[in-house]
């Protein structure tokens, strides 16, 4: 009979983008149980936002993750907007949206390049991170940056979007569609994809409620939930598009959820482009008053929270931020037990964690289902 043991999989292995070791008990091949630890890139975001002056936590906010910047900076701005009761002019609101959703293409590509590659099928994560830096490229045209894009500020953006820039950037996505629709039928239908990922690392939507799971992780799942519909935010109640929700659950219906997004995605950029109101980009604003609210996004990986705290002065008395990657994580035992070895990258990789957004030390006891989050 093979005898339980427990393989170190991370802190650094070769199918992990970033730091967090998942402790495998395995018997053979097998996976009967799971422990998973982070705490290995901790920056202290969070303590460093209270000592700077707002507009300044607007540039940290972008840099607490490279991938859904534009999340994290929209979050806290709704939230100094709501504290300060400024509505941003509707212009700004679109011109937002257009960058986040342009965010989560570009976060979706990603992954589902990643994801490609931790199948073996290298040719298509070339295609798509090609696919990815064209929309990068389009970002830098608008925002004049690739990464942390700095175009959101406290009641509007600080810069605006030319005639000609928007008709060149309609007829970039137009190609970009045309292109992503043969990856489209490659995902539903490829034999390799399908076996690599197909009734693996399955998530029931029972478990996915129970874990609280968000994004296109519970999206996959059954569960349609999407903060732009059922807390609607910038343009996103005033534009038609769809909620994609699976009902596999497992890490195929993960990833294709993703793939099926950006093209919502395209539909969301394509109407705020056209129909983009005129008028200012910024509502002016004396100071941000005393208060405390709790602002959220549908980030690329899912429901992203930030609280804030202000006193009246220039500096924030207190902000915490709850990642998507802090409950999609908690799945990572239903997913994992009872899967191989084998199956472990692409399950893993199919939940998208983020370490760098859960930049805090935490400890997660999948046992007891708790964790303890520490603050340095």
């Amino acid at each position: 009979m093979p005898r339980e043991t427990i393989i170190p999989f991370g802190p650094y292995h070769y199918a992990l983008e970033e730091p967090v070791m998942f402790k495998l008990s395995v018997l053979g091949e097998k996976i009967v149980d799971v422990d998973v630890r982070l705490g290995h890139a901790h920056r202290g975001i969070e303590y460093l936002m209270e000592k700077k002056r707002f507009e300044d936590c607007i540039r940290l906010a972008e840099r607490v993750c490279a991938i859904c910047t534009q999340a994290h900076s929209e979050c806290f701005v709704m939230g100094m907007e709501r504290i300060a009761g400024i509505e941003p002019p509707k212009r700004a609101k679109y011109i937002r949206t257009v960058i986040f959703e342009l965010n989560r293409i570009e976060s979706h590509l990603l992954i589902l390049g990643l994801t490609a590659h931790l199948m073996g099928f290298d040719t298509v994560f070339m295609h798509l991170w090609a696919f990815r830096e064209e929309v990068m490229q389009i970002l830098e045209e608008l925002t004049g940056n690739r990464v942390q894009y700095a175009i959101t500020a406290i009641g509007g953006v600080r810069r605006d979007i030319s005639e000609k820039q928007v008709s060149r950037v309609l007829k970039s996505l137009e190609k970009l569609e045309n292109s992503l629709s043969r990856f489209r039928e490659i995902f539903e239908r490829d034999k390799t994809i399908r076996m690599r990922a197909k009734e693996v690392g399955y998530l029931s939507k029972q478990d996915a409620l129970k874990l609280n799971v968000v994004g296109p992780v519970a999206r996959a799942s059954s569960v349609d939930f999407d903060i732009r519909k059922r807390d609607p935010y910038l343009a996103y109640d005033e534009i038609d598009f769809d909620v994609i929700v699976l009902d596999e659950g497992d890490s195929w219906a993960r990833t294709l959820v993703r793939l099926l997004e950006v093209f919502e995605s395209l539909k969301i950029i394509k109407a705020a482009l056209e129909n983009l109101p005129k008028g200012d980009i910024k509502t002016e604003y004396e100071k941000i008053p005393a208060g405390e609210v709790t602002s959220r996004v549908e980030a690329p990986r899912g429901e992203l929270l930030y609280y804030i705290k202000t006193t009246g002065s220039i500096t924030p008395e207190r902000v915490k931020i709850r990642t998507p990657t802090i409950p999609n994580l908690i799945a990572a035992k239903p997913i994992l037990v009872g899967g191989t070895i084998a199956d472990a990258p692409v399950s893993i990789g199919s939940l998208d964690p983020c370490i760098a957004c859960a930049n805090r030390v935490l400890i997660l006891d999948l046992k007891s289902g708790k964790y303890r989050l520490m603050r340095w």
